[in-house]
């Protein structure tokens, strides 16, 4: 055997070694929890026994005996929950406290290039046990979320589930990058979009090149007034929102709107919108009016309070106005979906987990907390059929903690167990 033929066996042996590590098990896997908070339940089940064959759960059985020749996985010690969903990410952003580490990103770096660390990002959040995310916007890198997205499914590199929403819309003079030369075409990190006719063209492009959601940015330069409410100033006009989500409603898609200024969040809601990104400044009628409309409210207190200190201005108070809110919104039961808006603060620094500690501090129960990130979002994504719950018929996404998350919280921070579609990528409990 030639070197040069040996050099590319090797080669060829290595990759289908390091792809059989995400393959599919053959048969049953049988999965023993000592405890299992399957979504829907009002308390745990003790010692439950959940059934898994092609990549969907069979059953669901308190004590249970493992059927002969399945594969047996132990967490008998562990407590096992529904693969998390983050409804608020960025996968193509490394953090962006500072304009100066927006502008870096934008154009110092690559659309390729950005591209990898966005395959890391999936594969970080998976291992952080987020089976799932929804992906708000490239933030300048066009529709390379979609490729991200594809490359996941089809097997090539391990990663969350993405819904992808490519490019958010702003309207021309209302979105970064600004404040350069105006004899400069600098890039810009949305789709710029204007009039009624450009919006509803927007929606077609996005959901044309792979786009599962559509985002806009409802507002701008946020302050508070003598009236103590944070407000906001508006992007686009009513008519030119209302295009917007009258548009994707009528292909068979939804809408999230950036919404942080009370008049933000009432131009959203005007919209239609179906889902209220940040909220900081909710206040108790706009809380009544997205509930009364359906909308879910996507609140990312972790970036808020990570950026704050380094922002300054009306960013501290404005998270004291987002608790003050929260708050007031879980008393009223708007219907809130878990979501942290990382790539706003870095991948690598801070666990999206820590949003689950926020609600709790805010005032939710732990389980509570655990919905809005399990049956809630795919609620909200409409995946209720196939998940948020542990039960026979949904997809087989499967996390699980050495501790009780319903006593303690922060122990959603140190996941050991990762199962998405049926498929072991992390087992701490070997």
């Amino acid at each position: 055997m030639s070197r040069r033929f040996a050099a590319v066996a090797l080669i060829a042996l290595i990759l289908v070694c390091a792809s059989s590590l995400y393959a599919q098990a053959p048969g049953q896997i049988a999965i023993r929890a000592g405890k299992l908070i399957d979504g829907k339940s009002d308390q745990p089940i003790s010692n439950a026994l959940i059934l898994i064959e092609a990549g969907k759960i069979v059953s669901v059985t308190p004590g249970g005996t493992p059927p002969a020749g399945a594969q047996v996985v132990d967490l008998s010690q562990a407590t096992v929950l529904p693969g998390f969903m983050d409804m608020h990410t960025h996968i193509l952003l490394q953090g962006d406290v500072t304009a100066a580490d927006y502008d870096e990103q934008l154009l110092k770096q690559s659309i390729p290039y950005r591209a990898i660390l966005a395959a890391r990002n999936a594969h970080i959040a998976l291992d952080h046990g987020f089976t799932t995310i929804r992906d708000l916007e490239t933030e300048g890198a066009m529709y390379a979320d979609v490729d991200v997205k594809m490359a996941i499914q089809r097997g090539e590199v391990p990663g969350a589930r993405i819904f992808a929403s490519t490019r958010a819309m702003a309207p021309t003079g209302m979105y970064p990058l600004l404040g350069y030369s105006w004899e400069l075409n600098m890039p810009h990190g949305v789709q710029v979009v204007d009039g009624v006719d450009g919006a509803r063209l927007a929606v077609r492009d996005q959901i044309a090149h792979g786009a599962d959601w559509i985002k806009y940015y409802s507002d701008r330069a946020y302050f508070f007034a003598p009236d103590g409410v944070l407000h906001s100033h508006v992007n686009f006009t009513d008519d030119e929102a209302r295009a917007i989500v009258e548009e994707a409603h009528r292909l068979g898609h939804k809408v999230a709107a950036h919404s942080i200024g009370s008049d933000g969040i009432a131009a959203s809601l005007r919209a239609g919108v179906d889902s209220i990104e940040h909220g900081d400044g909710f206040t108790p009628a706009l809380l009544d009016q997205a509930i009364k409309q359906g909308a879910y409210w996507c609140p990312t207190i972790t970036v808020g309070a990570y950026v704050a200190p380094g922002r300054g201005g009306n960013w501290k108070p404005m998270v004291e106005s987002e608790k003050k809110a929260f708050q007031e919104g879980v008393r009223k039961g708007i219907k809130v979906v878990f979501g942290t808006d990382v790539g706003g603060f870095p991948w690598t620094e801070l666990n999206q987990a820590r949003e689950f500690k926020y609600y709790v501090d805010y005032g939710m129960t732990p389980m509570q907390a655990i919905r809005t990130a399990t049956s809630t979002s795919a609620e909200m994504l409409g995946w209720s059929d196939r998940l948020g719950t542990i039960e026979a018929g949904k997809i087989a996404d499967i996390v699980a903690v050495a501790g009780d998350p319903l006593a303690h919280i922060e122990e959603l921070e140190n996941v050991r167990f990762v199962m998405k579609d049926g498929v072991i990528y992390k087992n701490g409990f070997k």
